[in-house]
């Protein structure tokens, strides 16, 4: 004889409910959040770049097809920016990861005061943007900084910093990795106190040393942490606004005399509030920085994934 299903309460089946919704509505939020403040403005500036914009107009002239990507691409100052943003991610980004992954294995071991010294790497990061700027501009000033002091007095030429163009790249990098390098030290370092123990204690059995171990356990084990912090540094380091300029000390400039330091958000901000069709060709400007931020992106994934996958095997 078949035995019919028991019939579930009014409490069940809300239960049942709650277990299936609610994860959805406590994500909802941010996804609403980011329909109005992140997906929106950006297919509005793809619309946008699609036509002309007089800096007083009242609303967007006709269509123009691609004559502002045209433009924008064409541009000389366009190709100074992207030459400006790549070498300066280059010395940024690339440093900073390797940096924060020994500094977070040295973190990982059993220091004296651990707790100290993992809080102090995150103060340079609790630091402000303004307050970092003033302070390298400091240092790197062309005629009076410390770094040219210095120089002089081991007998070495001084350094114009902020005419020279890959010097202005050296101390640009050089306060984001200051700033930055201890917050991706610490999410790296979080990733690797979650691995078992028990791994290196296998290895140590083995025979393997703390650099094997290093190697062979904790970059394989740290893997989607390396993928997350490689990826969100790029994106960082492409969008780079604020460093370079306040390291300009004179705002009119918009990025050295000729274009030293100017990267291509600064590119984008400068396009905006300039006389001619400013709107869409900052707009057309955005959308070619997003795409070169995904190239870069997908590019970094891949290699990293190849690069664990090959160590791991």
């Amino acid at each position: 004889m078949r035995r019919t299903p028991a019939r579930l309460t009014l409490r069940q089946r809300l239960s049942r409910w709650d277990m299936k919704v609610s994860p959805y509505l406590y994500v909802l939020p941010f996804f609403l959040v980011f329909l109005v403040i992140g997906l929106y403005p950006m297919v509005y500036t793809g619309y946008l770049s699609f036509f002309s914009w007089p800096r007083f107009g009242a609303g967007h002239g006709p269509w123009v097809g691609w004559e502002n990507y045209s433009h924008v691409l064409k541009d000389p100052v366009f190709h100074k920016a992207f030459w400006n943003t790549i070498g300066i991610f280059l010395l940024s980004s690339v440093p900073q990861v390797i940096v924060a992954t020994v500094v977070a294995a040295l973190l990982d071991t059993n220091l004296r005061g651990r707790t100290w010294w993992r809080m102090s790497v995150l103060l340079p990061f609790v630091v402000a943007p303004a307050a970092a700027a003033l302070i390298f501009g400091a240092l790197f000033a062309d005629k009076s900084g410390l770094v040219n002091d210095v120089l002089s007095g081991i007998g070495l030429p001084t350094v114009q910093w902020h005419a020279n163009r890959p010097a202005s790249w050296l101390a640009i990098a050089t306060m984001v990795n200051w700033r930055w390098t201890g917050y991706n030290a610490l999410i790296i370092l979080a990733a690797m106190q979650a691995i078992p123990r028990d791994l290196y204690e296998a290895a140590s059995i083995d025979g393997a040393s703390r650099v094997k171990q290093f190697l062979f356990v904790t970059l394989p084990s740290i893997r989607p942490t390396m993928i997350f912090v490689i990826i969100t540094s790029t994106i960082g380091g492409l969008q780079i606004f604020t460093e370079p300029r306040l390291f300009d000390t004179n705002l009119q400039h918009q990025g050295g005399s000729s274009y030293e330091y100017q990267t291509l958000t600064m590119y984008v901000f400068n396009t905006a509030n300039s006389s001619t069709n400013p709107y869409p060709r900052a707009a057309a400007a955005a959308w070619i920085l997003f795409l070169i931020i995904v190239a870069f992106a997908l590019v970094n994934f891949a290699i990293t994934r190849a690069v664990q996958k090959r160590s791991h095997a």
